[in-house]
């Protein structure tokens, strides 16, 4: 199991939206798009070691885009994959991604991954225990993805939600409501936690993220 990695929604498809950002033309954004495609494409088998599907990379792009996010926190990082997405959506946005794992091996790879999909400029790898590391960032965030150790998603929940901007968005994967399905014995818990909490709004997709705006504190 990854230590640290990340009510049916319909969100708008946002496409690749092309904006200036920080000083960079439509051209440039299109141009690392087309890298990141590219990408993606050379390496359409080699995901594996719990990173999320293409679908889910698409849906992480899209809360980013969607919401103009630019403070993004991962927690899992994997070997990259949804990493990638954030960052291509916050190299749209003008943001940037802190995200954490715990492996050596993962992080090492993730690195060498966001390097050669062009996407490093936007992204602060942090090889680090999420369990000790998470409640001492500074923050704010306006975007967190959460697909690290499943027992651990409240706790991670109780620390990040202070740190989310009003109008935040935080996507969970993996999660399903209630106990003993497909692991909803351990993200049940983390479901009940943020339905629960009258500022968040909480809906979850049929492929089991939950997605949670925080609307005031």
């Amino acid at each position: 199991m990854k230590r640290l990695g990340a009510a049916l929604i319909v969100i708008a498809a946002c496409g690749f939206a092309l904006v200036s950002v920080n000083g960079q033309g439509a051209g440039a954004s299109n141009g690392l798009e087309a890298r990141v495609k590219a990408f993606f494409d050379a390496h359409r088998y080699d995901w594996r070691d719990m990173n999320v599907p293409e679908s889910d990379g698409q849906l992480l792009h899209d809360l980013v885009v969607k919401g103009g996010y630019k403070r993004a926190l991962e927690i899992g990082t994997s070997t990259g994959r949804s990493g990638i997405w954030i960052a291509l959506a916050l190299s749209k946005t003008g943001g940037k991604l802190t995200t954490i794992d715990i492996d050596p091996g993962r992080h090492g790879e993730a690195v060498q991954n966001f390097k050669e999909a062009g996407v490093s400029a936007f992204i602060d790898a942090r090889l680090a225990d999420a369990h000790d590391l998470v409640p001492i960032l500074d923050g704010p965030f306006d975007f967190v993805f959460i697909d690290a150790d499943k027992e651990w998603y409240t706790n991670y929940a109780k620390a990040v939600i202070p740190k989310l901007s009003i109008g935040g968005c935080i996507a969970a994967h993996n999660v399903y409501a209630g106990r003993g399905r497909r692991g909803g014995g351990m993200t049940g818990d983390y479901y009940e936690y943020v339905s629960g909490l009258p500022f968040l709004e909480t809906t979850l997709t049929s492929g089991g993220v939950a997605i949670s705006y925080k609307r005031q504190k």
